[in-house]
């Protein structure tokens, strides 16, 4: 499998999350979340368009249509607001897949069970050496590829 320089890990939501992983520094170049356009944007900008370009960039993106099953909640309401975010998050899924095909960036699709996700801020710190204040979707980007 060939290696890239960089590996891009995107948990997409409602607050996407980006993780920016420099293969060669075994480190973190940027962690981030946002709006799926905001994130986008910083793909777009320099200098990460000149490296997507050069085939330097290798994403890996937590897809939720891959979730096999998700627990019910107890109450209608919850359970409602539930099916809610589950369809608006894999809506985003599917816009993600389409601009990778778009940019020609090369993708693999992570089923959430195969990411290590809900990770605490002192253990993501200590496994990336990443010393920024990091939230829950930044942790779960970064999961995917720490040690790529």
């Amino acid at each position: 499998m060939k290696k890239y320089k960089y590996y891009i890990g995107i948990d997409p939501g409602v607050k996407t999350g980006l993780a920016i992983y420099d293969r060669e520094e075994k480190s973190i170049a940027l962690i981030t979340s946002g709006t799926l356009l905001e994130i986008q944007y910083i793909l777009q900008s320099h200098p990460w368009n000149k490296l997507i370009k050069f085939g330097q960039v290798f994403v890996r993106m937590e897809d939720s249509r891959l979730r096999k099953w998700i627990p019910r909640q107890k109450t209608e309401s919850a359970e409602r607001g539930r099916r809610e975010g589950a369809g608006h998050v894999k809506a985003h899924c599917a816009i993600w897949e389409d601009f990778f095909k778009i940019w020609a960036i090369p993708y693999e699709l992570v089923a959430p069970k195969n990411n290590k996700t809900k990770v605490t801020a002192d253990y993501f710190k200590m496994i990336s050496n990443c010393p920024a204040k990091t939230n829950s979707h930044e942790r779960d980007a970064g999961m995917l590829v720490i040690g790529s």
